[in-house]
């Protein structure tokens, strides 16, 4: 290689490793076979390559510049030319080679644990109204006999004498371009640069292990089915005692013997006599505040006095079947404030078994209005009591 080597890299005879280093990468970016793949720009790219080899090599770059030839003799690019194959790839990536430098190194062995989840079942009231619950938890804590560390208690980590503590070691190959260094995680340690050679009985150098654990977690209102309570550092601790993960309570609403869900709107059906639909009526209704208030005095609580419980619900004289009387604000509250309505819906039941004098009540109402032959057609822009009903529990 008669070219002068800093010539080659077009850098001054004192300019300092970063400055080398910078512009075999420029320079690697252009002349890469893989990026041009013609006879002369690979044969540029053996030569920038073998200066870079030679200049940031502190030793070989001192001998080059006393004249010495920094190859010892060696004639062919392919003889004595080594040079790291992670030196490419930070040229087109933007990583600084070399091993430690880079920033790979060993990986700690104190990392943040994963995230938890597990699933709660709570009643409607407890959804809307929020509640406080102690859960049992099973999950990974920090080890008291180690304290995080692995090893036996008088006993600490020891570098590894495979990689001696970088966490890496070499791996040599010969290709068209010279020999070819590549670094992997050192086998001996497992790439944590250090080795336990006394582990913790206790959780077999991991640092953690599992236990179960009390939690009280505070359910706020307004939650639902697949809502997700976030309990920061929580979770599994890390391995080596790391900083503990999240828990996540995720929430599964059981279902109500009287009221359904839609969003933060209540829904419920009230089945009501035919003459009682027909002459209107007052009905008691229960609240989903009735539920807090039966959970409070089961247990051993006195309830609120100023829950509402009930409320009177006025039916309307002539009141079909799937007509609907929504309540304002007495739902299930939103978790960002306001509170959902409670949609009542009147079935008309038409009664089955009627005895005589029933039957001949009824057979005069029927004269009496004109209905023995009623013809059953549907008025135009009408809608019949099926549909009504069936537009009813649909939600429309």
């Amino acid at each position: 290689m008669s070219q002068d080597l800093y010539d080659l890299l077009g850098v001054a005879r004192d300019a300092d490793a970063d400055t080398i280093k910078k512009a075999y990468r420029r320079l690697a970016r252009k002349l890469h076979p893989d990026v041009n793949p013609d006879p002369e720009t690979q044969e540029k790219f053996k030569e920038v390559t073998r200066a870079y080899e030679v200049l940031s090599d502190p030793q070989k770059r001192a001998a080059y510049d006393r004249g010495g030839d920094p190859f010892g003799g060696a004639g062919g690019f392919g003889q004595g030319a080594g040079f790291s194959f992670t030196d490419i790839m930070d040229a087109f990536f933007g990583g600084s080679a070399g091993g430690a430098a880079s920033g790979r190194g060993p990986r700690p062995r104190v990392r943040r644990g994963q995230d938890a989840l597990i699933r709660l079942e709570v009643d409607l009231a407890e959804a809307a109204f929020g509640v406080t619950r102690e859960l049992k938890v099973d999950t990974a804590v920090l080890c008291t006999t180690c304290h995080g560390e692995g090893a036996a208690p008088g006993t600490h980590p020891v570098p590894c004498e495979t990689c001696r503590g970088a966490g890496e070691v070499a791996q040599v190959q010969r290709s068209f371009l010279g020999e070819i260094r590549t670094l992997r995680p050192c086998p001996a340690c497992r790439g944590f640069g250090s080795v336990i050679p006394e582990p913790c009985r206790e959780c077999s150098g991991d640092g953690r292990v599992r236990s179960r654990r009390n939690l009280t977690v505070k359910i706020p209102a307004g939650v639902d089915t697949g809502t997700r309570v976030q309990l920061a550092e929580q979770g599994e601790v890390g391995p080596g005692g790391g900083p503990a993960g999240d828990l996540y309570v995720e929430i599964h609403v059981a279902e109500h013997p009287t009221f359904t869900r839609q969003g933060n709107d209540l829904h419920c059906m009230v089945a009501l006599p035919m003459s009682a639909a027909a002459l209107g009526t007052t009905l008691t209704m229960p609240t989903l505040e009735a539920d807090v208030a039966a959970a409070t005095a089961e247990g051993g609580g006195t309830p609120d006095a100023a829950l509402e419980t009930s409320f009177e619900l006025e039916v309307r004289p002539g009141t079909q079947s799937g007509t609907q009387q929504v309540l304002r604000g007495r739902g299930v509250p939103g978790l960002r404030g306001g509170r959902g309505d409670l949609v009542v819906t009147i079935a008309v039941e038409t009664p089955t078994r009627l005895d005589a004098r029933q039957e001949e009540l009824l057979r005069e109402l029927a004269a009496l209005r004109g209905e023995e032959q009623p013809d059953g057609q549907v008025k135009p822009g009408s809608k019949s009591v099926f549909g009504r009903l069936r537009d009813a529990l649909n939600g429309h």
